[in-house]
């Protein structure tokens, strides 16, 4: 019986030590799966007869160029150039030769200049390919920040104050990002549309159900949003547009290429997803049974608000313990079903991703770093999709930080933190309710944003553990404060139970782990 089973008899301090490592491990398969190096190679096509022109955007946009650069053939030309996050450029791998394609950096999740000066290179190298060229367009989450370029009458300052509204709004990022498309001259199929070669688009989603259309407000694919669409969004917002702008889209003079003309279009273009949320679970899951863990993987497109996600799978959690689920039967087998204990509730690590949002109240102050400084995140055609990967391997060094001293600190944090607010706000509920002497309910948590950074946070996510509360009023970190604030980072700081992996140089969107250990 291996030492990390769930079978395995262990005290308090050994189970959690097991929670957390398997949570963290998970964690970790979950990011490679998704590593460019890994997955991008395989869905490469041949070189053209003429040049080969690389644009992109994200995240993992770096990451991407590099991986494409060790593959491509060193004979054949390749230039161009991708942005990404401030410091998400990866260090380059020993032995790679010398950069063909250059990597920018710009501000996130609230594009800056650099973001519009990145968006007019990127159609400028596109206007000057032919029909014996290719371009290599490599998309990934982040890339609708990071490629904004703002339509004529929309200053940079406009569009900040614009975005800025947008992610503190709680708006799903599919709605979201039907307005960016239509105030950017790169989103929306205008990238692609520009171009005097085939498109092949090689996709990173960090979006539920991985509308290519949506992931990075799809720069290289047919918009089925509409100018109309947009502009509800903004008034449902009470966003005061600049007159002009405005006047554009109610005359549909902003309007995106649809699904219907575009394979008149761009008949040549090819679209394909090389790594999605529903893999990287999946890798998550094969590491936690090849360990014996019975693992229930819930869907990798829950959304809503972060804290009430959190709440729901507490509940989950409970009806685990009180044998009043099928979760843990079903993730367990039969065989293996007959092998546990009959007088105890089953184990079950429940995994699920996906999107989720934080509503900010405008009277909370948020953090704000400076413009071009590093920032922190908040009907298609056919797209082939990945195969599975085999297994799971290591992935992003996550590690857990000491705790942070008891100064006030602006509030910081994102939906991955709130995830495990609300986890703990509901297992203190659940608790007070049943009025139980045997001890914290034996749930742990991780929820982690998998690019590396959670909203305003400088952390990816945090820890959730039996005795969370226990050791937060040891400290007195006030759970009430933290969610009245959104301050998961200053709340889980203070535990030592922040997740710091950095930059990961991927993005498959949110990880959630909840492991339920009678």
């Amino acid at each position: 019986m291996p030492a990390d089973s769930p079978r395995q008899p262990t005290g308090l301090a050994e189970r959690d030590a097991i929670a957390r490592a398997l949570l963290r491990d998970c964690f970790n398969a979950a990011v490679a799966a998704a590593q460019p190096a890994r997955v991008l190679a395989a869905h490469l096509p041949p070189p053209p007869v003429g040049r080969t022109v690389v644009v992109g955007a994200g995240k993992a946009a770096g990451a991407m160029a590099q991986a494409l650069e060790a593959a491509w053939p060193v004979d054949a030309p390749l230039s161009g150039c991708v942005v990404t996050r401030d410091g998400h450029t990866p260090p380059r791998p020993a032995g790679l030769p010398t950069p063909r394609i250059e990597v920018l950096e710009a501000a996130h999740p609230v594009p800056d200049a650099r973001s519009a000066a990145a968006g007019r290179r990127m159609l400028e190298l596109v206007r000057g390919t032919g029909p014996d060229d290719l371009v290599i367009a490599l998309i990934s989450g982040g890339g609708s920040a990071l490629l904004m370029t703002p339509v004529p009458g929309l200053d940079v300052p406009a569009l900040q104050a614009m975005v800025q509204a947008l992610l503190t709004s709680g708006l799903p990022i599919s709605a979201m990002n039907t307005v960016r498309k239509h105030v950017s001259l790169a989103h929306g199929g205008r990238l692609a549309l520009a171009s005097g070669a085939p498109v092949y688009s090689l996709l990173i989603s960090d979006v539920p159900g991985d509308a290519p259309a949506v992931i990075a407000s799809g720069p290289t694919v047919a918009d089925p949003s509409t100018c109309a669409q947009a502009l509800a969004v903004l008034d449902a917002q009470g966003h005061v547009l600049p007159a002009g702008v405005r006047q554009a889209l109610l005359r549909g003079e902003l309007e995106t290429p649809k699904p219907c003309d575009w394979p008149a279009l761009r008949p040549h273009d090819r679209v394909q997803l090389i790594a999605t949320p529903w893999q990287s679970l999946q890798a998550a899951a094969r590491l936690a049974r090849e360990r014996g863990w019975p693992v229930q993987v819930l869907g990798d497109a829950l959304e809503g608000e972060a804290r009430v996600l959190g709440a729901l799978q507490a509940d989950l959690a409970l009806a685990v313990l009180q044998g009043r689920s099928t979760l843990a039967g079903q993730a367990l087998g039969v065989a293996a079903s007959a092998e546990w204990p009959a007088d105890r509730p089953q184990p079950c690590l429940i995994l699920s991703g996906g999107e989720a949002t934080v509503r900010v109240s405008r009277d909370v102050p948020r953090a704000q770093p400076a413009v071009g400084a590093a920032q922190p995140s908040v009907a298609q055609p056919d797209v082939a999709r990945p195969a599975q990967p085999d297994g799971a391997h290591a992935g992003a060094a996550l590690r857990e930080v000491a705790p942070m001293d008891g100064a006030r600190h602006p509030p910081l944090g994102g939906r991955a933190g709130e995830f495990c607010l609300g986890v703990i706000d509901r297992l203190q509920h659940i608790a007070a309710i049943q009025d139980a002497d045997g001890g914290p309910l034996p749930v742990w948590a991780l929820a982690a944003d998998t690019d590396g950074i959670d909203g305003s946070s400088p952390s990816a996510g945090a820890v959730v553990t039996p005795d969370s509360l226990a050791r937060a009023a040891a400290v007195g970190a006030s759970l009430s404060q933290a969610l009245a604030d959104h301050d998961s980072h200053g709340f889980f700081g203070q535990l030592g139970d922040l997740v710091t992996p950095g930059p990961t140089h991927t993005n498959v969107n949110d990880f959630r782990a909840l492991l339920v250990w009678p």
